[in-house]
């Protein structure tokens, strides 16, 4: 499973989109976009990409920006892993 589609899951699983994140690409935006999207969701989504990827996210590395699409969102999670891998 790669991390586009682990990514969407734990959107979909989070927030309860069901069938709307199979219509969801990298450009659709998040913010602004999803009502189900507000900060107690931003904090279980963080706390679920941690546990799934096995990453830690600072909160200083949290802005609206990395929530601003699905692709900057999966970008942002890629580079933490890639970091990781780094260590």
């Amino acid at each position: 499973m790669n991390h586009t589609i682990k990514i969407k899951k734990i959107l979909a699983d989070v927030l309860g989109l069901d069938e709307r994140i199979s219509l969801m690409t990298t450009d659709t935006f998040l913010l602004g976009n999803i009502p189900e999207l507000d900060s107690v969701a931003v904090v279980t989504i963080i706390l679920a990409l941690e546990k799934n990827f096995s990453i830690s996210i600072n909160d200083d590395e949290i802005s609206a920006q990395t929530f601003q699409t699905l692709g900057t969102l999966i970008n942002f999670v890629e580079n933490k892993i890639a970091q990781k891998n780094k260590q």
